[in-house]
């Protein structure tokens, strides 16, 4: 089994700012796979069924960005998964808003989120797809964009971003991390060039 975890924050408050995509991917292909995310287990929600015939496991760590790792160490422990099995989904400030990039590893680039996962598994060596947020304009604070709700433009687009995180989801289940980072890492570029 996979485990498809979605970094972000609860509560109502953090549902529509970009530190959230990581929940709102996996919201989303719970909705397109038919998959209830609500049972408690390790610190998280989590549902499981299937995507493209894979049996995946998709969680939201409840323990708040900073401490992910404290809730998917243990999740993963009970239900035998090993980093290889995880695909995490996060927002990333380094890149510019709507862009993505899929990774088969690496450092956290500063994401305490990231770190956190890093740090409890003691690895950096799991898939990741990385939703950029970055709107283009200097920050007075990172922290307080990411939390901060979606500005206007943002939330227009955001229908598409999140599909096009749950898509890269999908390949990475069907084709791989290499393919996948084929595929839409040149997107990501060609994007990135004209923000």
């Amino acid at each position: 089994m996979l485990l498809v975890a979605g970094l972000g924050n609860p509560g109502g408050e953090y549902f529509n700012t970009p530190h959230n995509l990581g929940f709102r991917v996996v919201d989303l292909l719970a909705e397109q796979h038919g998959i209830r995310v609500s049972r408690p287990d390790s610190k998280a929600l989590i549902g499981v069924g299937e995507i493209g015939g894979q049996p995946v496991c998709l969680a939201q760590p409840q323990t708040y960005m900073n401490l992910s790792g404290t809730s998917l160490k243990p999740l993963m422990e009970k239900h035998a998964m090993t980093a290889r099995d995880l695909i995490l989904i996060y927002d990333e400030l380094a890149l510019p808003w709507g862009s993505l990039r899929v990774r088969p590893n690496g450092s956290s680039a500063g994401h305490n989120g990231v770190e956190s996962v890093i740090d409890s598994l003691g690895t950096q060596d799991f898939a990741r797809v990385r939703l950029g947020v970055h709107p283009g304009i200097s920050l007075q604070s990172g922290k307080d964009y990411l939390l901060a709700p979606f500005k206007r433009s943002q939330a227009k687009e955001l229908d598409e971003v999140l599909g096009r995180g749950a898509d890269a989801v999908r390949s990475i289940i069907a084709e791989g991390v290499g393919k996948s980072m084929t595929k839409y890492n040149r997107r990501a570029q060609g994007s990135t060039e004209e923000a």
